[in-house]
């Protein structure tokens, strides 16, 4: 069993990188319209972070969700500033997505302790926090800033042998539906009636997170969820291999959570490209562009409650 694992861990992590490379692209045919928007008058106003090495930008992976949510009456504007006290204070929500270090070290904290303390404390005071990561680098580069909100990010990827799409045959493609138990009760989940109810979503390559004791667990990882960590040793010469992989159990862990956090409101993702909308040359579909999924009334779910139209 071990040695197959780590054979499909190296696979999947090669698989891992095409979500960042130009086999993908943003698909330009997905309905980001909104019939009937939360926000006619008051528009909350959104800042989506660029200043931080970001893959995933306001017009460029996340283009259909910048779409999306704008349609739905939000004024989002793109931040390529420092998180400053000033900077945050004329918005309602910050967006980050998939930020990382310098091009040299992309694993480094991608945020100065200035920031991470001024994110918090601006959240604290009531600001709502948007934060999606996904495996590494990514989830290295922003474990300071997750840390001081008692969020714990996983180095490696997760993968389970039983909730995946078989339809792509990816341990890697989570599955979430309220039947398997998997997706929690939450304002969320739960929308503000039965149509804005979130019964299934689908993942793509993404890693775990812990949440503090009061957070809510939206995206539940089964007790077959493995994470797939890198080896804390690295090689002592230049001919030696590289240890391998390592698959250990996600239980308790989640790819999705919410909560409240001083008078403000935090949601952290383990994973980006779920709430993306690409497609390949080939006509395959990553993200909200899927069929048969929740995962384009997840993110306005999201919204709405970091917002706080939803109680």
């Amino acid at each position: 069993m071990r040695s197959s694992l780590l054979s499909l861990s190296l696979i999947m992590l090669c698989y891992a990188g095409v979500a960042y490379s130009h086999a993908q692209t943003v698909d330009l045919n997905f309905n980001t319209k909104v019939s009937h928007p939360a926000y006619k008058r008051d528009h909350p106003r959104v800042l989506f972070d660029e200043s931080h090495n970001n893959a995933d930008t306001f017009y460029g992976r996340f283009r259909p969700f910048t779409e999306l949510i704008m349609n739905d009456g939000y004024e989002v504007a793109s931040g390529a500033q420092i998180l400053s006290k000033k900077a945050l204070r004329r918005y309602a929500v910050l967006i980050i997505v998939n930020a990382l270090g310098p091009r040299e070290h992309n694993e480094a904290s991608a945020f100065t302790n200035d920031e991470c303390d001024t994110v918090r404390e601006w959240v604290r005071s009531g600001g709502s926090l948007l934060l999606i990561t996904d495996h590494a680098p990514f989830s290295a580069a922003m474990g300071e800033l997750s840390k001081r909100f008692g969020v714990e990010l996983t180095a490696g990827y997760t993968i389970d042998k039983v909730h995946y799409n078989k339809d792509s045959d990816d341990q890697t493609e989570l599955i979430f539906t309220r039947e398997d138990g998997l997706i929690g009760n939450h304002p969320i989940t739960n929308g503000r009636d039965s149509s804005e109810r979130i019964n299934r979503i689908i993942t793509f390559s993404g890693t775990s997170i812990r949440g503090p004791n009061d957070s809510v667990a939206f995206l539940r990882l089964s007790n077959t969820a493995m994470d797939v960590v890198p080896p804390e040793a690295k090689p002592r010469k230049a001919d030696e291999p590289a240890p391998d992989y390592k698959p250990v159990s996600a239980v308790g862990r989640a790819q999705g959570i919410a909560f409240e956090f001083g008078k403000g409101r935090v949601v952290v993702f383990g994973e980006a490209a779920m709430l993306s909308a690409q497609t390949t040359k080939q006509g395959m579909r990553f993200g909200m562009n899927v069929p048969g999924i929740d995962n384009r009334q997840l993110a306005l779910n999201v919204m709405h409650w970091l917002s706080k139209l939803l109680k």
